[in-house]
């Protein structure tokens, strides 16, 4: 059903701004479609988030101009991130939650993602309503009936507590030095406040947003400056939240990359340590072999979804697990949370760490990320080169010379213009060669 969405994408509607769909009248369109289609409970509220893009003030008007034509009230939270949003609008009881961000992209992106009333990612049938109400001409409903707009002035104090009360209250951070990168985003005043609160000592960086530098050489995308200040500090840990704050990355002791596949372990490890674990973990495509074989040992059943998380959340709830995650650092706590929330998965590590006594470079240390290589290449028009008979054909010859313990997995970004290429094995060398004859094949399609 996805496959018939003209505009959303794995992740809502996304793209550059000023370039259509992420334009302020289809935006004040969108809000209206869905609130014609979410209004369905009667509290007529909608809560609005937003990450630190400077793009946001112009989209958040036309959402809210979109929502009171179609007689629903918006409620701004101002910078939020996005697990935070999905929280108020379950304790609020609103009709729905809306974030206007485009997570880990560059500042010049935005887009626009929904929540049901549940706190969930709207399922691609509600997505289909929306679609099929943009196609009528946009109404606006009596003016007695149209909507108002409030500020949640509190916002950031309720998530903040909420956060906390998920570490579990007989631990303390105290005696931990954290370093805490908020990618100039949504968590710049909330993350370090979380971990101050719980006793650690913070250093925190990326915590100066300006609307233009959210994500730039900060946060989860890139952990360089993160990695140097850990070291640098002599810090126990660094923690590297995404601009609307729903990917997390560590790094330990020593400036060693912790990616969501190892989050994920350790978490499922500690559960399981003390029989709370309930099934197994939910992966992706390109969960890294090592967490399979990693949980395998330790007797934790593991099944891939396809890349994204609103397909880890599917398979988690068909399932009725718990775990889920995304090596690029989604993590979805299902017992905590109703969406991938990076504050709540570090606290989860840290309960993990405290309880232990051990590192998180010791704790990581229980499964073995094989060699991975992930290559993108930016692509435009209707020709796809993942059909081509000799990009095929170099495919099978790097798989065979892989064997078992390799994998290989070509796929179209679901978020932006581009064709994701990794290879994985036991063999580096092997792998990145291996990466690079495959890249240089589709480009031969281009050529």
């Amino acid at each position: 059903m996805s496959e018939q969405r003209q505009y959303f994408g794995t992740d809502g509607v996304r793209g550059k701004v000023g370039q259509f769909p992420v334009t302020p009248d289809f935006v004040m369109k969108l809000g209206w479609a869905a609130g014609r289609v979410l209004a369905k409970q009667g509290s007529k509220k909608v809560i609005i988030g937003k990450d630190t893009r400077i793009s946001g003030y112009m989209l958040e008007s036309a959402l809210e101009a979109g929502l009171a034509a179609a007689g629903l009230q918006a409620t701004f939270t101002g910078p939020m991130p996005t697990p935070a949003v999905a929280y108020l609008t379950r304790t609020f009881r609103a009709e729905a939650g809306i974030v206007i961000s485009a997570s880990h992209n560059p500042y010049d992106d935005n887009g626009i993602k929904f929540f049901s009333s549940e706190g969930k990612k709207l399922p691609d049938s509600i997505e289909l309503e929306i679609e099929q109400e943009l196609s009528k001409n946009l109404e606006c409903v009596p003016s007695a009936q149209l909507g108002k707009a409030a500020r949640l002035n509190d916002a950031a104090g309720r998530y903040i507590e909420f956060c906390k009360s998920t570490f579990p209250s007989e631990y303390s951070l105290t005696g931990l030095k954290i370093v805490v990168d908020c990618a100039h985003g949504a968590t710049y005043h909330i993350a370090p406040n979380v971990f101050q609160e719980l006793g650690a000592e913070v250093i925190a960086i990326g915590v100066e947003p300006n609307g233009l530098n959210i994500n730039d050489k900060v946060g989860a995308t890139d952990i360089r400056q993160l990695q140097e200040r850990v070291v640098k500090e002599k810090a126990h840990l660094g923690l590297a939240f995404d601009g609307d704050g729903d990917r997390i990355i560590m790094v330990d002791e020593f400036g060693c990359k912790v990616d969501g596949d190892q989050v994920a372990y350790i978490i499922a490890r500690d559960l399981k340590k003390k029989g709370q674990l309930q099934g197994g973990v939910v992966g992706t495509l390109m969960s890294n072999l090592g967490m399979e074989l990693g949980l395998k040992d330790l007797g934790v059943p593991f099944i891939r979804a396809a890349v994204g998380d609103r397909y880890v959340m599917d398979k988690l709830l068909e399932n009725d697990w718990k775990i889920g995650a995304e090596n690029s650092g989604h993590v979805i706590l299902l017992d905590k949370v109703t969406t991938g929330d990076a504050i709540v998965a570090s606290l989860q590590v840290l309960a993990a760490l405290v309880d232990s006594h051990m590192s998180l470079h010791e704790l990581s240390g229980g499964m073995k990320l094989f060699p991975q290589v992930l290559k993108n290449i930016s692509f435009h028009g209707d020709k796809n080169p993942l059909d081509s008979s000799d990009v095929k054909y170099i495919v099978s010859l790097v798989e065979k010379e892989l064997g078992e313990k390799g994998r290989v997995l070509l796929r179209k970004s679901g978020t932006e213009p581009l064709l994701r290429v990794m290879v994985e094995g036991e063999d580096e060398v092997l792998v990145e060669s291996s990466a690079q004859r495959i890249v240089d094949s589709i480009q031969n399609c281009f050529s």
